[in-house]
């Protein structure tokens, strides 16, 4: 049976590849750690890499997680790299964001702040039922705060300029978050939390890539 590694966006945890069937993978969580101060990405996933325990493997990250799955493919050798709502590269991370990051904006804000949830914070995730609504608002509210500080900062500011080889762009065109610029598959009507509400056609898409 292949393995795979599946790694969660920001504001998010392992809950949202529920709505995707794995069946026939054996399926293996990598678990956000707390990061240390000012702690950098690359030594960041480099104590990720203590929960990949397979030669060349396959991973699929969501959101933040698919740049740190970016990042990890850049230290170690992998079959093959999924991105679902992601950006391969900074120059897909919308402009004002990487002008809020040159600026040091995002620092003045505090975490709080990113951990409130309204109507807005659903059309941004394009979040579509009650039920989804409620998922996004416990997984945002659990959200270590230490945590989404951290990543936030390593968002707007991501460097990363390397295309590797290997890997496929999913992404919805419909995306308000990191609004689509490139993508090797694109979802019609799909915002950043399609993982969710079509979780179904991302399976499909999934085996496809796989074989």
């Amino acid at each position: 049976m292949r393995e795979i590694y599946l790694l969660s966006g920001l504001g998010a945890d392992k809950r949202v590849f529920d709505f995707v069937d794995f069946s026939g993978f054996k399926v293996n969580h990598v678990e956000w750690i707390a990061p240390n101060d000012s702690e950098s990405v690359e030594s960041y996933v480099t104590r990720l890499l203590g929960q990949i325990r397979t030669n060349r493997p396959i991973i699929i990250g969501v959101s933040f997680g698919g740049m740190m799955t970016v990042e990890i493919a850049k230290q170690i050798e992998t079959e093959k790299v999924i991105l679902i709502s992601s950006a391969k590269t900074r120059f897909e991370i919308p402009f004002y964001f990487r002008i809020i990051g040159q600026l040091g904006l995002n620092k003045l804000v505090p975490s709080s702040i990113f951990k409130t949830v309204n109507s807005l914070t659903y059309w941004f995730f394009g979040t579509k039922t009650k039920k989804e609504n409620e998922l996004l608002k416990a997984i945002i509210k659990e959200t270590d705060n230490k945590f989404l500080s951290w990543a936030i900062d390593k968002i707007v500011n991501w460097r990363n300029m390397t295309m590797l080889t290997n890997l496929t762009h999913i992404h919805g065109t419909n995306d308000k978050i990191l609004p689509l610029k490139t993508a090797d598959i694109k979802v019609s009507n799909g915002g950043h939390l399609m993982i969710v509400n079509k979780g179904k056609d991302i399976g499909g898409l999934v085996r496809q890539i796989l074989g």
